[in-house]
C-alpha cells in the first residue's frame, strides 16, 4: 500500500488551541465583547455604564458600572468556560430570561486579550482587582478602594491571534461600531445612563441621562430630525401570545441606510425575515432606495424562544415566526395609513433659464425599458365610458362627460349641515372592532388599492381599474360595503349629518316597505299596520342611541331628521330607505352593546352601499360618484379584508397583450 494513503493519526488538541477557537466564534470585534459586557452591567442591576475606548477597542476597552458587582468568592473562577449564575439544569434554558446565561464572555476575553476586573459588592468593606490569562486567575484577588460595582478592563484584544487583528477595520471604524451597539442599547434602556468616552477626548462621543424616554434617547443619539417623525404604539396578540412597543418613523421621513433596532425579550437580535416585512410596508410611501427608522421590542413567552442558536446570541429562533411577522407587518402598515395623511412635499423651483430636470439627467444606457413594461396611468387621455355611449357635445365643442362637478338630482332633500365633531371614543367594544379591521388588513392588497387608476364602471356592481400594467374588475358593491362598514367605526360619535328636509314620517315609511318586495312580507306574518308600528315603537326607543352614536335622527314625534353623512359628496339610495329603517327594527340585536354597533353598521353598510341606476338625472349621478367620491376614497379609507380578494379579477396585463399581438 502506498505511503500517501496512509490515514492521519487523530490527536486531542491542547486546551489552549480549543479555548482559542471558541473564543473567536464569539468575540469577533470589540463591538462584540463590548455587547457581552453591556448585558453583564445589565443584569447585575446597573443604573449607569461608562465606557472608555482606545484605538477601536484594541488597545483598550473599559467597561464601568455601578451594579451589584462580583462576589469575592468567584473571583477565583467568573473567567473559566461555562461558569455561571443563571443556569443549573438544560431545562433552565427554556425559561431563561437574563442576557448572559452560557459563562462563556469573559472566558473568551481571558483567552484572546489581557484582563483585569475590578469589583465591589454592597457587604464588603473595600473592593478586590483580579488579573487572568487563559481563563486562569493570576495570584490571589488584591484589596483595593473602589465604588460599588465593576470595572472590567480588556486591553491589547487579538494580542495572540494576528490574522484576527489584521483583518479588522481602521480604529475609527471599530469606534463607530462600538457606538452602535452602546446607542442600541441606550433606547432600548433608557432608564440607564451610558457613556462612551473616546480616550483622550475631552468630550465623551455619546452620553444619555439616567431615567431618560426611548423618543428622547433617540433624539440625542440619531437626531431630532427622526425623533420629531417618531410615531409610538404598542400592540398586544393574545392568539400567538406577543407583546410588542414599536418606535417607527412617519412617511415624512426617510434615509438610504436602514436603521433597525429589534429586541427581543430584552436581547439585540437580528431578524431578517422581520426587517423585509418592514421595508415592504415602507416601500409603498418611501422612494425606491430610502428607508425608515424603527425600533421594536417583541416580549415572548420564554419557552417560545430558542436562545442558545448562535454563538454571539445575535439571532434567535421562535415559534410561529411567520405568523408574528405577519401581525406585526399588519400593525406596521395600519399606523402608516393614519400617518400618510400628514405627509408633507417639498418642491424645488427652476431657475430662469436653466434646463429640465429630464435634459440634465442621462438615463442608464444599460437597462433598457421594453414597451410592455411602460405603466399608462393618464386617465385623462381616454376613459372607458368614450367606448359605451355617444358623447353629449356642448355649445362650445368640449365633452360634457369631462366636467367634474357633480350631476344635480332632481327634487333635492338632502344636505350637509353638521359640522364635524371629534370626540374621543372609549367603548371597548368599539375600539375591538377598528383592531380586527387593522388586524384583518391585507397589506398586499392595500398596496393595490392606494396606486390604482379608475378606468371606468361596468354596471352598478362592477368597474375597472389599472395597477401599473394589470387591469383589474372588481365588484364595486362588496368594496363600497365594507369601505361604509369601516367608516361607521372610524366616524363613530363623531358623525356628521345629513339633513332631511321635510323631515319624513317614519311609520309611512315603515309601511312603504312592507309593501316592496324586498320586505318579503307574508299574510302569516301579520297585519302590516301592526307591524309597521312595532317596528316604530322600536327604533324610537333607540332614537337616542342612533343619535348621539351614528348621527342618524328621529324626533319624538315620528319623523325622520337626519342619517350619516360618511364620505364628502355621497348620498345614499332614496328609494332604499324604507327598507333600511325596517332592517333596523328587524335585524340589529339592540341588547348586547358589542353585537349591537356590529349588526347596526353592516346594515348601514349594506345600504349606503346600493347607488340609484335607473334612467336618468340618477344614473348619472351614480357614475359620477363612483368615480369622484367611491374609488379617492377606497384608495384613503380602505383596509381590504383578505376575504374581500375574492371580489377582484384580472381581466388582463400589458405582457400577456403583447404576446398575443406578436402571434398575429
Amino acid at each position: 500500500m502506498p505511503e500517501d494513503l496512509e490515514p492521519g493519526v487523530i490527536r486531542k488538541l491542547d486546551e489552549v488551541v480549543v479555548n482559542r477557537i471558541a473564543a473567536g466564534e464569539i468575540i469577533q470585534r470589540p463591538a462584540n465583547a463590548l455587547k457581552e459586557l453591556l448585558e453583564n452591567s445589565l443584569d447585575a442591576q446597573s443604573s449607569h455604564i461608562q465606557v472608555h475606548v482606545k484605538a477601536g477597542g484594541l488597545k483598550l476597552l473599559q467597561i464601568q458600572d455601578n451594579g451589584t458587582g462580583i462576589r469575592r468568592e468567584d473571583l477565583a473562577i467568573v473567567c473559566e468556560r461555562f461558569t455561571t449564575s443563571k443556569l443549573t439544569c438544560f431545562e433552565d434554558l427554556s425559561q431563561i430570561a437574563t442576557f448572559g446565561f452560557r459563562g462563556e464572555a469573559l472566558a473568551s476575553i481571558s483567552h484572546v486579550a489581557h484582563l483585569s476586573i475590578q469589583t465591589k459588592t454592597a457587604k464588603e468593606k473595600c473592593g478586590f482587582k483580579a488579573t487572568y490569562a487563559d481563563g486562569k486567575l493570576q495570584g490571589p484577588p488584591k484589596p483595593c478602594a473602589g465604588n460599588q460595582g465593576t470595572i472590567i478592563c480588556i486591553e491589547d484584544l487579538f494580542y495572540n491571534m494576528p490574522q484576527r487583528r489584521q483583518a479588522l477595520r481602521s480604529p475609527a471604524e471599530e469606534l463607530q461600531r462600538l457606538s452602535e451597539v452602546l446607542a442600541r442599547y441606550a433606547v432600548h434602556n433608557p432608564t440607564v445612563g451610558f457613556t462612551l468616552r473616546k480616550q483622550g477626548d475631552a468630550q465623551p462621543a455619546l452620553r444619555t441621562p439616567v431615567n431618560s424616554s426611548r423618543s428622547e434617547n433617540i433624539r440625542i443619539i440619531y437626531g431630532a430630525a427622526i425623533s420629531k417623525e417618531l410615531l409610538g404604539f404598542s400592540h398586544r396578540d393574545e392568539v400567538f401570545k406577543f407583546d410588542a412597543e414599536c418606535l417607527i418613523t412617519q412617511v415624512n421621513y426617510s434615509a438610504k441606510k436602514s436603521q433597525m433596532l429589534l429586541f427581543i425579550n430584552q436581547r439585540l437580535v437580528e431578524s431578517p425575515a422581520l426587517k423585509t416585512a418592514v421595508d415592504s410596508v415602507y416601500a409603498t410611501y418611501l422612494p425606491r432606495g430610502h428607508h425608515p427608522f424603527v425600533y421594536m421590542s417583541l416580549t415572548l413567552p420564554p419557552q417560545n424562544l430558542d436562545v442558545n442558536v448562535h454563538p454571539t446570541k445575535h439571532e434567535v429562533h421562535f415559534l410561529y415566526q411567520e405568523e408574528i411577522v405577519d401581525r406585526i407587518k399588519q400593525q406596521v402598515e395600519a399606523q402608516l395609513l393614519g400617518s400618510n395623511s400628514t405627509r408633507t412635499f417639498y418642491k424645488q423651483l427652476r431657475l430662469p433659464g436653466a434646463p429640465d430636470l429630464d435634459e440634465t439627467q442621462s438615463a442608464d444606457k444599460t437597462q433598457r425599458i421594453y414597451p410592455k413594461e411602460l405603466v399608462r396611468t393618464d386617465a385623462t387621455e381616454q376613459k372607458l365610458d368614450k367606448f359605451l355611449a355617444p358623447l353629449v357635445k356642448s355649445d362650445s365643442g368640449a365633452s360634457s362627460s369631462s366636467s367634474q362637478e357633480a350631476p344635480r338630482l332632481p327634487e333635492e332633500s338632502f344636505r350637509v349641515t353638521a359640522a364635524r365633531k371629534s370626540r374621543e371614543v372609549r367603548l371597548s367594544s368599539v375600539l375591538d372592532m377598528r383592531q380586527r379591521v387593522e388586524r384583518q388588513c391585507s397589506v398586499q392588497l392595500r398596496s393595490t388599492l392606494k396606486n390604482l387608476v379608475y378606468v371606468g364602471c361596468v354596471d352598478e356592481k362592477r368597474a375597472l381599474f389599472q395597477h401599473e400594467t394589470h387591469l383589474y374588475l372588481c365588484n364595486t358593491r362588496a368594496f363600497s360595503e365594507e369601505l361604509f362598514y369601516q367608516r361607521m367605526i372610524y366616524e363613530f360619535q363623531n358623525c356628521s349629518e345629513i339633513t332631511i328636509a321635510p323631515p319624513l314620517p317614519l311609520k309611512d315609511l315603515l309601511m312603504l316597505s312592507l309593501e316592496s318586495e324586498a320586505a318579503g312580507w307574508t299574510p302569516e306574518d301579520g297585519n302590516k299596520g301592526e307591524l309597521a308600528d312595532s317596528a316604530a315603537e322600536i327604533l324610537l326607543k333607540k332614537a337616542p342611541i342612533m343619535r348621539e352614536y351614528f348621527g342618524l335622527r328621529i324626533s319624538e314625534e315620528g319623523m325622520l331628521e337626519s342619517l350619516p353623512s360618511l364620505l364628502h359628496q355621497y348620498r345614499p339610495c332614496v328609494t332604499l330607505l324604507p327598507v333600511y329603517l325596517l332592517r333596523l327594527a328587524t335585524e340589529v340585536d339592540w341588547e348586547q352593546e358589542a353585537q349591537c354597533f356590529e349588526t347596526f353598521c353592516r346594515e348601514t353598510a349594506r345600504f349606503y352601499s346600493q347607488l340609484d341606476w335607473r334612467e336618468g338625472a340618477t344614473a348619472g349621478y351614480s357614475k359620477w360618484t363612483m368615480e369622484h367620491v367611491l374609488f379617492p376614497a377606497f384608495k384613503k379609507y380602505l383596509l381590504p379584508p383578505p376575504r374581500i380578494k375574492d371580489q377582484i379579477y384580472e381581466l388582463t396585463n400589458l405582457p400577456n397583450l403583447y404576446k398575443v399581438f406578436e402571434r398575429c
